[in-house]
Parts: structure tokens; C-alpha cells; sequence
């Protein structure tokens, strides 16, 4: 296997710091439109590991699809892994296609909200400009496996493996993201720092959130999708290992549109415990257009209000030294047990900002996101997982991946998961 990633920011940086450790490629080629940046993260990944040759850096833009495509073949790629924010989604998809190399990202294609009832009826969703090409990558031979990081990822592994393993009947597959993550100053104060993109988290939480419901589609699958008010219904959800309650909101994310392609569900959602100020400065940045993709000329120059605020706030990659806490991804499932009495459990993964800062010096939040793609690849290096088409991670085996993650290091990733029964 040889690896194009395209991304050197946080997650792409905690993914070669994993991936150094494993045996299962023959290249990792570090790709970014900074090549300074890429040969950072190289530098990284290689002194993690006495005598390691299999990594490089390269200079890409990731919004030129036939720049993807040129890189791809010219340092020989078998899969491209794509590191980026939402917004490169395509150009790299497409250029991966145009190479012949396989395909992995952790977030897919943008949505956009419908015209006439943004609150109502779904418009372009997330992933449908993936999934129309569905047909191009089957008649490559290709795979491309969308969503494969934490949340989209691992939650959507844990839904077939709830599906397969613990229920006869799902009623909600229901994402439960939160954390008790605090960021603090040289002087120990808190402060407000982003624990990933904060142009992914404006992206995803001022969206409609996407709802899925059998019932209202009639057993049609694109008729059960529909949306609401962003922040809508919130619900306390007492998070495992300390985290403890924290209040949930609906966030439009890829879960929802993924897991009823292949998981058989009456419901399915996804709410992130954003917290109190989170949202509030949200709703503020919405309210002065700062939000906006949309340029705007600022004494003579085109700038996007949101790419200002973006660049405004701490590097995630940069915050870890300052962070404390644990973060909670996980998918709470209800409805018929294998037994046939009712069941509610929470299947969840937790890491603590502390143990990711000492083995990988990665803050807990970009590296919990990035185990899950360098986990997928090894499947697919040694064949475990395998398909062509575009395909999400509910359509793959997923006791292999739960293994694999959970297994001590050196077989496995060393990352357990756990399972909580809810009342």
C-alpha cells in the first residue's frame, strides 16, 4: 500500500504520528499546500521511529483536482486519504477517481440548505455529489470509503456492530458526542479554543441538522430524510469514565446520512454537546454575517468573514499543551435486544487529552479522529476489509475494526472501547 494523505493540520499530523508505529504500507506520502507544514509533520512522524524511510512531503493545492491527480501518480498512490476540511472533499474525490487510487476521507461532500424550507426539506445533503459518482467508482474497481473518521467513523461502526451483535430490532441510532475539555492561558485561565476546524464546526452547526425516520419516508430512503432548527431539542446525556452529563443539541452530521444505507433503523441522529458559550457565539457570528463563505472586499482586499474568524483562533494542533480532559464519541442505540427484551446502550470510545499529549504529542480531539482512518487502512492493506463503489463504514465487517482499535500495542492500536447499558 502506498499512502497519498492530503493534509498536514492537526489530524493529519496525529495520523502520521500513528501510522509510523504500523507495517502494513510501503509509502506515506505527507501532502500539503504548505510544504513547510507537510515536512513538519514527516519530520514528526519518522523520529517517532529509529531508522524509518517510508515517508515524504510533497506540495499540493487541494482544491485542484487535476494537481490531486498528477501528485497521486507521480508518487505512485494506491489509496489517497484525504486530511482536509469539508470544503476539498470534491476536488481531491475527483482526482483520486482520475488516478485510478482508492479513496478515504473523514467528512464528506457540503450540503446546502433547501431554498424554499431549510427547516423543513432537505436540499443538496451531505455526500450526495459522493454517492451520484457511485457508478464511476464501481466500473474503476475503485473503493472510496467516506466518513472514516471518529464522528463520521467509528460511530458508524458501532452501528453495525449493534445491528449484527446486540439488537433484533434498532428503534434510534443516536451519535452522542460531548467532552468536559477545558483550554486554558499561561495564567491558568480559561479561554475559548476550538478543538478542530472552526470552519468545519460553523459549517455543521449553523446547517440544518438532518433527521432520518422510516416512518415518514414510507420505507423510502431519501423521503425519510428531514431537517430542523439548528440547536434543536435539547436532551442531558450523561456522558461515561467522569465525563458526566452534558447538554446535546442536533447538529446536521454524516452519520445521519450514512447509517440508514445500510443499518436497518427506525431513527437515526446525531447531537454534539456543544456547551452554553459554543453556541451563543454561534448564534453571534450568524447574526453579523460572519459566518459567511461569501468574500467580501475589505480596503481593497476579498476576504471570506469566515475564514477570518478561522484564522482568528488557536491552530487546533497547537492547543494540546494547554488542554485537559477527556472527549466522548459514541452511538447510543435503543430498541430489541438479542433476547428479545427492550435494550438501550451506549457504545463509546474515550480518551484523555493527558495520555495523547504524552505518547503522540497530539491534543485528544484531532488524534481520537485520526486513529480511525490509519485503523481502516490496515483492514484494507491486509484485505480484511475490502469493496468497490462508495461506501460508508456500516457497509464493512466491524468486529475486525473493533479488534484491531482495542487490541495492545504491538497487534493492535491499543485504544479500548467500551459499552454502557442505559436505563
Amino acid at each position: 500500500m502506498r499512502v497519498l494523505m492530503v493534509g498536514a493540520g492537526g489530524v493529519g499530523d496525529a495520523a502520521a504520528r500513528i501510522a509510523v508505529e504500523r507495517d502494513f504500507f510501503e509509502a506515506w506520502v505527507v501532502a500539503d499546500y504548505d510544504l513547510g507544514r507537510a515536512e513538519h509533520t514527516v519530520a514528526a512522524a519518522t523520529g517517532r521511529r529509529s531508522g524509518e524511510e517510508r515517508f515524504s512531503a510533497a506540495q499540493v493545492d487541494a482544491s485542484d483536482a487535476d494537481a490531486v491527480g498528477a501528485l497521486a501518480r507521480e508518487v505512485r498512490a494506491t489509496h489517497v486519504f484525504n486530511a482536509v476540511d469539508p470544503r476539498f472533499v470534491m476536488p481531491i474525490f475527483t482526482g483520486a477517481l482520475a488516478a485510478g487510487a482508492n479513496y478515504l476521507d473523514m467528512a464528506m461532500s457540503l450540503s446546502a440548505p433547501h431554498p424554499d424550507a431549510p427547516y423543513e426539506k432537505v436540499g443538496i445533503k451531505l455526500g450526495d455529489e459522493q454517492f451520484a459518482l457511485a457508478g464511476e467508482w464501481e466500473a474503476a474497481g475503485r473503493l472510496a470509503l467516506l466518513g472514516i473518521g471518529v464522528e463520521p467513523g467509528l460511530s458508524d461502526v458501532f452501528a453495525r456492530y449493534a445491528a449484527d451483535e446486540l439488537f433484533d430490532h434498532i428503534d434510534e441510532l443516536g451519535t452522542r458526542d460531548g467532552a468536559n475539555l477545558v483550554i486554558r492561558d499561561d495564567d491558568g485561565n480559561e479561554v475559548f479554543a476550538p478543538g478542530f476546524s472552526m470552519w468545519t464546526i460553523i459549517e455543521e452547526c449553523l446547517n440544518p441538522p438532518v433527521v432520518w425516520e422510516r416512518e415518514r419516508g414510507g420505507g423510502d430512503l431519501e423521503s425519510g430524510f428531514f431537517t430542523l432548527p439548528p440547536f434543536s431539542e435539547p436532551e442531558v446525556f450523561d456522558f461515561p469514565e467522569g465525563i458526566g452529563p452534558v447538554e446535546c443539541v442536533h447538529v446536521e452530521h454524516e452519520e445521519v446520512l450514512l447509517m440508514p444505507r445500510w443499518v436497518d433503523a427506525d431513527r437515526v441522529t446525531f447531537k454534539y454537546g456543544l456547551g452554553e458559550e459554543m453556541i451563543s457565539i454561534l448564534r453571534t457570528l450568524h447574526t453579523l454575517g460572519l459566518d459567511s463563505t461569501e468574500p467580501v472586499t475589505v480596503k481593497g482586499v476579498q476576504v471570506s468573514p469566515r475564514d477570518v474568524v478561522a484564522a482568528c483562533l488557536p491552530d487546533p494542533a497547537t492547543i494540546g499543551p494547554r488542554m485537559e480532559g477527556k472527549t466522548c464519541a459514541g452511538l447510543w442505540v435503543t430498541g430489541t435486544g438479542k433476547d428479545g427484551a427492550p435494550r438501550s446502550t451506549y457504545l463509546y470510545h474515550v480518551v484523555d487529552n493527558a495520555d495523547t499529549m504524552r505518547d503522540y504529542g497530539a491534543q485528544c480531539v484531532v488524534w481520537q479522529t485520526a486513529i480511525n482512518p490509519v485503523v481502516a487502512l490496515e483492514l484494507l492493506a491486509t484485505g480484511t476489509w475490502s469493496g468497490t463503489g462508495v461506501l460508508g463504514p456500516e457497509a464493512l465487517a466491524p468486529k475486525p475494526f473493533l479488534d484491531l482499535l482495542a487490541a495492545p500495542k504491538p497487534e493492535g492500536y491499543g485504544s479500548p472501547w467500551g459499552i454502557e447499558e442505559k436505563s
